[in-house]
């Protein structure tokens, strides 16, 4: 097992960094990787229907996404871009803001034409985040709604045709700033015909921050400190696990934050409970997965903690070599890239 983070690095071309999603959601491509054969086939994503069976459990993250980007005028007239990225209470949000050296505690921001919502600067943390305060009339969400823009991650520089386009077609509740983006692949269609199929559809919620994109900086990844992310699972869902690991079916994970909720919920018997909390597990190459038995995942960024999740699935070596021929059949990458079944 290595620990050395240039040993996670692989070449990307920019032009294969996914600026778009493909269209339908299911017609992005899909690649087969049999971690015990050490295989890859070639499909497309509706395909996936033919690789689960009957019963099967797939796991989803059912968080939902919040349009946490938006713009505000100071009294002076200059403009700031807020990044709403945790919520302290009712009104008041954590949030990266930028240009901010200037603005001071007590200095508001206007946002919106008729200054529909309001933050004032409350306190400037040691880390350069910011806690805002917001006034408005009526609901925050919907006037989030209507002046919000989603938060797409800074190396997509293509604006969304529709906010709903970051959003998984089977959100429920949360108020992630990010998406978790191999569920961004499934159709309502498709759902339903993997549950005709007798695949048992399960949800978890984890509230994807910008952590998320956060790159590691130090040259042994263990002294990489992860970031913190909120996570739910629920009775029903426990239950359903449990039952289908005692039968022997396996537990399929719709992306590295289900996998991330999943394996931070066992007890210290290593049993599988149901929880709310957060989590900073940090899953890498020499991990022994308690929960999951296959993972459906986008291609992720170089040196990522993500890449070693998914290494830690596969020998390292094995996964690196699955990411170079993605290059070289042109896969795209990243939160509008293609996908991977690993099984």
């Amino acid at each position: 097992m290595s620990t050395k983070l240039i040993d996670y690095d692989y070449h990307l071309p920019d032009e294969l960094i996914g600026q778009k999603p493909r269209e339908p959601r299911d017609h992005s491509k899909l690649m087969i990787v049999n971690r015990k054969e050490e295989k890859v086939e070639h499909k497309t994503f509706f395909n996936i229907i033919d690789y689960l069976k009957e019963g099967d459990v797939l796991v989803r993250n059912s968080t939902k996404v919040i349009p946490a980007r938006l713009f505000g005028k100071k009294e002076t007239g200059g403009i700031l871009e807020i990044l709403l990225i945790k919520r302290l209470s009712l009104d008041t949000w954590e949030c990266l803001l930028k240009p901010a050296k200037k603005l001071k505690v007590g200095q508001k921001l206007e946002i919106g034409e008729n200054k529909e919502l309001v933050a004032e600067l409350l306190e400037i943390k040691d880390d350069g985040n910011r806690v805002l305060k917001f006034s408005y009339e009526g609901s925050f969400e919907e006037v989030l709604d209507r002046l919000g823009k989603m938060p797409l991650p800074p190396y997509i520089v293509e604006a969304l045709e529709t906010k709903e386009r970051y959003q998984t077609v089977y959100a429920i509740k949360g108020e992630s700033v990010a998406a978790p983006t191999a569920g961004l692949h499934f159709t309502k269609e498709l759902l339903e015909k993997l549950k005709d199929k007798g695949i048992e559809v399960l949800d978890v919620f984890l509230e994807v921050g910008l952590g998320t994109f956060r790159p590691v900086q130090t040259e042994d990844v263990l002294d990489h400190k992860m970031h913190e992310e909120s996570f739910e699972i629920p009775e029903y869902t426990v239950e359903r696990i449990k039952k289908a690991k005692e039968e022997k079916r396996r537990i399929v994970a719709v992306g590295t934050t289900t996998v991330r909720a999943l394996e931070s919920s066992l007890d210290k018997n290593g049993e599988l409970v149901a929880k709310s909390g957060s989590t900073e597990i940090f899953i890498y190459p020499g991990y022994e997965f308690k929960v999951i038995d296959a993972l459906i995942t986008n291609f992720h960024l170089p040196k990522s903690t993500l890449l070693m999740l998914v290494s830690a699935l596969s020998r390292r070596e094995f996964m690196l070599d699955v990411y170079k021929e993605a290059v070289e059949k042109e896969y795209h990458f990243f939160s509008f890239g293609d996908a991977m079944f690993i099984c």
